[in-house]
């Protein structure tokens, strides 16, 4: 979590107002955006005692037109109402990135073998990966967890070790894993994300054969049809995506309509277990929980299914190029920020959405009106 005001900034509107500038907060609350002028009060608010209404009303008073940033300014209202802060450098950002293997790659589901979620599990820690590249270009640290990687090839302090197994059994057959695994992958996920020093958590995955654990997933909470849901994952042609949709068709009929924790317990994976678990904690953490692509939405609807309050601290990163990404989001009501036809994974989508987070904090501290000597909008007060 980001570490508390010190009041060194300037622009920071997280120190308490002096008595002698205080306005009283009931009154701040039960006015509306044209009752009250903020800016003539000359103060400087505690945002973690403001509610949303309130943050947008510091944003109207800034020197611009009402709205004028769109969907910038809603995202600043949204994690200022999160965190509590509404200081651009307070916005420190960490990736984690879990990985896992998945029994039901067995039935050839993926364009690459098994092996590869170790070897690129040896890649992120080798700083070799395109998640590495971004993290390193805005200087984002990354973290890489192993919930239950086959066969791993390193081992060492580098590896945060969440291991529930050596993958994932095979869900075309039976059960990915036992109800009491399934729960502690969320447990353990909850306390790691408690755990996150950062204001901002950003989440990726690797586990070849993930895209189809998702996939049966998010079909489970939604009722979404697997033909709209099924996307290529790793790249396989017209022939393997139609052996893919039979296989996760069939894995899908073994069980009926399932409450949340059994569906992980059924069809979903450690390592999206562990992220929904973690969403839960950081979330509960007043962390600013940026949501990647499929996979990582698959485990948003997880976590927001087991615990709903957590969706306030989501931001969905981006759109993705797999095909049940944008039919998932849709039902999710999420409106991502990005859009970039990108389908890797690793967190590389939440992590480009970082910089456009500290940016809408950033508008906090604009001058207003009366700071900065602009004239308002006619017929203005």
């Amino acid at each position: 979590m980001g570490s508390e005001p010190d009041g060194s900034s300037s622009t920071s509107i997280s120190q308490k107002p002096t008595y002698q500038n205080r306005l009283n907060r009931r009154q701040l609350k039960q006015a509306d955006s044209k009752a009250i002028n903020l800016s003539e009060y000359n103060i400087e608010l505690d945002t973690r005692t403001m509610n949303a209404q309130n943050l947008q009303q510091l944003l109207d008073q800034k020197t611009k037109p009402i709205g004028s940033l769109g969907r910038l300014e809603e995202l600043a209202v949204r994690v200022a109402s999160v965190t509590g802060e509404s200081s651009a450098e307070k916005f420190t950002a960490s990736l984690t990135i879990f990985a896992a293997d998945h029994g039901i790659a067995e039935e050839g589901v993926s364009a690459f073998p098994q092996e590869v979620t170790g070897q690129m599990v040896a890649n992120f820690l080798a700083n070799g990966a395109a998640a590495n590249a971004i993290a390193g270009e805005l200087g984002i640290p990354v973290s890489v967890v192993d919930c239950g990687v086959k066969s791993l090839l390193v081992n060492g302090t580098d590896l945060i070790d969440m291991r529930l197994g050596a993958g994932a059994s095979n869900s075309a057959q039976g059960p990915a894993m036992t109800q009491e695994v399934a729960a502690k992958a969320i447990s353990q996920g909850q306390s790691y994300g408690q755990s996150l020093a950062s204001t901002i958590v950003c989440f990726g995955e690797m586990g070849i054969a993930n895209t189809s654990s998702a996939t049966l997933l998010a079909h489970k909470l939604s009722g979404i049809s697997i033909a709209d849901l099924i996307g290529r994952g790793t790249g396989i042609d017209d022939a393997g995506l139609n052996h893919k949709k039979s296989i996760l068709e069939r894995a899908a009929a073994r069980t009926g309509q399932l409450v949340p924790i059994d569906a992980l317990a059924e069809v979903g994976g450690f390592e999206i277990g562990t992220m929904a678990g973690a969403i839960i904690g950081a979330a509960a953490s007043k962390k600013v929980v940026v949501v990647d692509g499929f996979i990582a939405t698959a485990a948003s609807a997880l976590a927001r299914a087991l615990a709903a309050e957590c969706e306030a601290s989501m931001v969905y990163a981006h759109r993705s190029a797999e095909q049940g990404h944008a039919t998932l989001l849709e039902w999710l009501q999420a409106k991502p920020l990005l859009d970039l036809e990108m389908r890797l994974g690793e967190g590389t989508g939440a992590l480009l959405a970082v910089p456009i987070i500290r940016a809408s904090v950033s508008l906090f501290g604009m001058a207003s009106f009366a700071d900065a000597g602009v004239s308002g909008r006619s017929g203005d007060e």
